[in-house]
C-alpha cells in the first residue's frame, strides 16, 4: 500500500466577519479534498497537548506519531539536520529569524519576508562580527536561520517566538532564565540580539532597503532552543520508506530526522507563490520508489500571520486545484491519502493557537462516513471522533 500525508499549514481557522462569518475553509471551493471527504471518514485530531506552545515542530513530530517527551527538542535541532550541521550531544540549537525593529518594538518577524541573497549576506556579517568558537550562525532560508551554541550552554531558558510577540517592545520579550542552569544562556544571549543591531543596521543590504521602503532586517532573534532529540527513524518505527516535500526547513529537518529522503522542488518558496504544481509531481515520483509521501504547504500558515483572510482562502484554494488535484489526476486507487493542517493560525490573531485540527483519510475500498465537505465544523460529525497525536498515525496506516 501507498500513503499520501498532505499538510495544509494552518489552515484551521476560527470564524471570520470578513467571511460572513465563515472559517477560509468554509468559504474556499476546493473540490478535491471535499471529494475525499465523501469518499472517506473524518474527525478532529489534538495535534498539540494543552501543556505545550502550538508550534509547528510540536504538532508535525505528533503528526508522525512520535513520542513528544523524547523527540521534541525545539525548531532549531530539526533546522540544524536539514542544514547538515551534526550536533554534539552539548550544543543547544536555536532558530534565528531576522526581524524588523523599530521604536524599539517588534514591528515585523521576518524583515518582510526578506529574500535568501539578502539574509545570507546579513547572516554571514553576524557571524563574522559576533560567531567564534563557541557561537556559530548559520544562514537559511528568507527571515530563518540558525544559531548553534556549542558546549557549556543550557535549554532551559524561556524565549519568544518573535511571530507571537509583534508590537512588543523589545525589552520585555527578550530571553528569560528557567533557572540558574540557564542564566549564562539567557545573558550571552540576549548580549548577541542588543549587539546584532548596530551590526544589521549599517549593513548596505538594510540601507538599500530602507531607501526601497522595505523593513530592514536590522535585528537577529533567537528562539526554540534545544538539544539533539532521541528519534528512531519512521522506517525502524513502522517498516515504511518516506519521503518528505516541503519548502520549510524545520520539516525537512524532522523528515532527516525520521529517515525520510527530502525531496527539493525549484520554485518552492513557503509562501503563496510557491510551485504548487512542482510539488504535486514530485510527490507523484516519489510514490514509485517510498510508501509513504509527506507532502507540506506553509502559504496558509503564512496568510494566517499575515492576517489576510482572503490571501489564506486563495492559497487553499490553490492546494486543492493545482496541488492535490494535479496529484489525484495521476495516481492509481490503492493510495491512501490524508488531509489536515497541523495546527490553527487564525487571522484574527494572527498566530499559532490550541485547538483540534480537522481532518480526513480516504482509503480505497473502506466504508465513509456522512461528512460532505472539509472543514473545522463539518469534521466534528466524522466517524474517527477526536483523536489524540498518535491515534492519527496508527489509523492511517492500519
Amino acid at each position: 500500500m501507498k500513503y499520501i500525508i498532505f499538510i495544509i499549514d494552518g489552515a484551521a481557522d476560527y470564524k471570520v466577519d470578513e467571511l460572513g462569518g465563515k472559517t477560509p475553509l468554509m468559504v474556499a471551493k476546493k473540490p478535491n479534498i471535499d471529494s475525499l471527504a465523501k469518499k472517506g471518514k473524518s474527525g478532529l485530531l489534538e495535534t498539540v497537548p494543552k501543556d505545550m506552545l502550538p508550534d509547528s515542530a510540536v504538532a508535525n513530530i505528533s503528526i508522525l506519531g512520535y513520542d513528544l517527551g523524547k523527540c521534541y527538542q525545539g525548531r532549531g535541532v530539526l533546522e540544524a539536520a536539514n542544514i547538515g550541521i551534526e550536533l554534539d550531544e552539548k550544543d543547544v540549537a536555536l532558530r534565528c529569524n531576522l526581524i524588523t525593529v523599530e521604536n524599539n518594538k517588534i514591528k515585523d518577524y521576518s524583515a518582510d519576508h526578506i529574500s535568501n541573497k539578502e539574509a545570507e549576506q546579513l547572516i554571514r556579517a553576524i557571524e563574522q562580527n559576533l560567531g567564534s568558537n563557541e557561537i556559530k550562525f548559520y544562514p537559511g532560508v528568507s527571515y530563518r536561520h540558525l544559531l548553534v551554541l556549542k558546549k557549556g550552554f543550557s535549554s532551559d531558558i524561556e524565549c519568544y517566538p518573535p511571530h507571537d510577540v509583534v508590537n512588543s517592545a523589545v525589552a520585555k520579550v527578550m530571553v528569560k532564565a528557567k533557572n540558574k542552569n540557564g542564566e549564562i544562556t539567557a545573558n550571552l544571549l540576549n548580549k548577541l540580539i542588543l549587539d546584532s543591531k548596530a551590526i544589521l543596521e549599517k549593513h548596505p543590504v538594510n540601507v538599500e532597503r530602507k531607501k526601497q521602503g522595505k523593513n530592514i532586517a536590522n535585528m537577529i532573534w533567537p528562539w526554540s532552543p534545544g538539544k539533539k532529540p532521541d528519534m528512531k527513524t519512521f522506517q525502524e518505527l513502522y517498516n515504511i520508506k518516506g519521503a518528505v516535500i516541503s519548502a520549510v526547513d524545520l520539516i525537512n529537518g524532522l523528515g532527516i530526522c525520521a529517515g525520510f529522503d527530502v525531496i527539493k522542488v525549484e520554485g518552492a518558496t513557503g509562501l503563496w507563490d510557491t510551485n504548487y504544481e512542482g510539488k504535486a509531481d514530485a510527490c507523484i515520483k516519489a510514490l514509485e520508489n517510498h510508501e509513504l509521501v509527506y507532502v507540506h504547504l506553509e502559504a496558509p500558515d503564512e496568510a494566517g500571520h499575515s492576517g489576510d483572510a482572503k490571501l489564506k482562502v486563495k492559497v487553499i484554494e490553490d492546494f486543492d486545484k493545482r496541488l492535490l488535484g494535479r496529484v489525484l489526476d495521476n495516481i492509481k486507487d490503492d493510495v491512501c491519502i490524508a488531509v489536515l493542517p497541523d495546527h490553527l493560525t487564525p487571522v484574527k490573531v494572527k498566530t499559532h493557537v490550541y485547538g483540534e485540527v480537522p481532518f480526513l483519510i480516504y482509503k480505497p475500498n473502506e466504508k465513509v462516513d456522512d461528512v460532505k465537505e472539509f472543514d473545522e465544523e463539518s469534521c466534528k460529525k466524522g466517524s474517527y471522533g477526536l483523536m489524540k497525536g498518535k491515534e492519527f498515525i496508527d489509523t492511517f496506516l492500519d
